[in-house]
């Protein structure tokens, strides 16, 4: 299975940062494609890098003193608490990254799959109403 490959218009994104949020991007974007190699990456919202499969899987905002990653689905458990964001939200959650912050990959890693595995089930609506998935 091949990955899929970069966009460049998520490298322009990435590359006109304060180099402590490129490290954070660039982080964030190597997880969502080890969470499965066939992770597409785009821009929406006209300059927002989005990591999608089946779905969204999670987006990037640099503000102006953190990182917002954006979590797709509201289902997914979050057992480490990293999500300090939009608990209560009907459709996206986020992990929002401040410069100096303690990091933990893996459990966002383990997030990214877990929403992958309900985008590809159909994604979180479909599983949370019960339908069933296409075949």
């Amino acid at each position: 299975m091949n990955a899929s490959p970069s966009d460049p218009r998520v490298d322009e994104y990435i590359d006109r940062l304060p180099e402590w949020q490129q490290a954070i991007c660039r982080e964030v974007r190597a997880l969502a494609r080890e969470a499965d190699p066939e992770v597409e990456e785009t821009i929406k919202r006209s300059v927002q890098p989005y990591f999608v499969l089946k779905g969204n899987i999670c987006a990037l905002l640099a503000a102006k003193d953190h990182v917002n990653i954006f979590l797709y689905d509201p289902t997914v458990a979050d057992p480490h608490g990293i999500i300090n964001q939009g608990q209560g939200n009907s459709t996206a959650r986020a992990v929002q990254i401040y410069r100096d912050d303690e990091i933990n990959w893996t459990a966002l890693l383990a997030m990214f799959r877990a929403i992958i595995v309900n985008n590809r089930a159909g994604g979180w609506r479909r599983i949370k109403s019960g339908a069933q998935s296409p075949r």
